[in-house]
């Protein structure tokens, strides 16, 4: 997934964008509400983390015109405030989810893949297509009972096409799920990886549509 970090503690902010690199997922950090703005005006993100006091303004003000505009992307709000009246008006106001600082890196990795699976339509973590069972939670794969090991971009292209099954997913659009803004791409990133992913994972997992983008095989 391609997630937004809205976070001015420098130390937090830093913790949680290396433990949600290490579980696979390509992140862009930003400490303001305007920085924060004009990153989603530039890229589709699947899961925003709020902070509710920053120092541009509140995150529920930000939160509530996202909604109000029909912007309907999985945010989760992480912050300090952990009062009842709080974390209700946080989840009123549209959050999928309230998290109280301090929290475990641990436990903030099982909710956003919680987060996730319910916005792709299955709750369950587990998925079986054809010889493979995959384990969203745990980032895992097996094909025919073996394990198979697939490093954190591979991981990101498949999942994006996994949860979309039969849906075409554009060249483009997959590279977002791949890369942050400060990093480069080369003209035949997704190639390569689809071919190594087809090496790992059968040569009928992935289907190319030739000039427009690439989909899930069928099972």
């Amino acid at each position: 997934m391609r997630i937004l970090l809205i976070e001015d503690d420098t130390v937090l902010g830093a913790a949680v964008r290396d433990q949600i690199a290490a579980d696979g997922h390509s992140v862009d950090w930003v400490p303001r509400l305007d920085t924060a703005a004009a990153a989603m005006k530039a890229a589709a993100y699947d899961l925003i983390l709020l902070d509710l006091m920053l120092p541009d303004g509140r995150g529920v003000g930000f939160l509530r015109t996202m909604r109000a505009r029909g912007d309907v992307t999985p945010v989760m709000i992480l912050t300090a405030l952990d009062q009842v009246s709080d974390r209700i008006e946080g989840l009123n106001s549209g959050a999928d989810d309230y998290l109280v600082k301090p929290f475990d890196l641990a436990e903030l990795s099982a909710r956003i893949g919680s987060v996730a699976r319910r916005y792709a339509g299955n709750p369950n973590p587990i998925i079986t297509h054809g010889a493979l069972d995959v384990d969203l939670a745990s980032r895992s794969v097996c094909r025919d009972g073996e394990p198979v090991q697939l490093t954190a971009r591979e991981w990101a292209l498949f999942e994006a096409l996994l949860t979309r099954p039969g849906q075409l997913l554009s060249k483009s659009q997959l590279e977002e799920k791949l890369y942050a803004f400060d990093r480069e791409i080369e003209s035949n990133t997704i190639e390569v990886h689809v071919s190594r992913l087809r090496k790992k994972l059968g040569p009928g997992v992935i289907h190319t549509e030739r000039g427009l983008g690439y989909r899930l095989g069928s099972p």
